[in-house]
């Protein structure tokens, strides 16, 4: 089923990521087409717990407020992704006064800091998240022996 794309504003999206990777940044930017906005990939946005969030493409949701563009294209993400992870990044976010797209603009950070600051950290969330999941089957497994 082909994506139904629209054009959203930018401050009406909710990131849910901290940081921006300088080197990416400086590739998307390479490519990035001023007079074609809407030839740019569709960003995939969700609505969670009444925002709606980048799922994806937050270097590309940059460059097109660098460019001076209020809205980009989007389509809503339908596959079933770890929404429980989406949730607590987006607590992050906003903990951190992370609420468009324009407050990451002193969040653009080299390759290895990114990774250190950003994949590790999502990275011991997912570890995290694993762990409390196993613990809540073992105890949902252990009532239904018992009932």
């Amino acid at each position: 089923m082909a994506k139904k794309v629209f054009m959203m504003r930018l401050s009406d999206i909710q990131p849910s990521q901290l940081h921006i990777c300088s080197e990416k940044l400086s590739e998307v930017m390479k490519t990035f087409n001023l007079n074609k906005l809407r030839a740019m990939e569709p960003i995939p946005v969700k609505r969670l717990k009444g925002d709606v969030i980048l799922v994806n493409g937050h270097t590309r949701a940059f460059a097109a407020y660098l460019c001076g563009f209020a809205e980009v294209p989007v389509y809503w993400e339908k596959e079933e992704l770890a929404w429980d992870v989406y949730k607590v990044c987006v607590e992050w976010c906003k903990k951190e006064e992370i609420r468009t797209i324009a407050d990451l603009e002193n969040r653009i950070v080299p390759q290895g800091e990114y990774e250190r600051l950003w994949y590790a950290r999502c990275e011991k969330l997912e570890q995290e998240l694993k762990r409390k999941r196993k613990s809540a089957l073992k105890k949902t497994l252990r009532h239904k022996i018992r009932s």
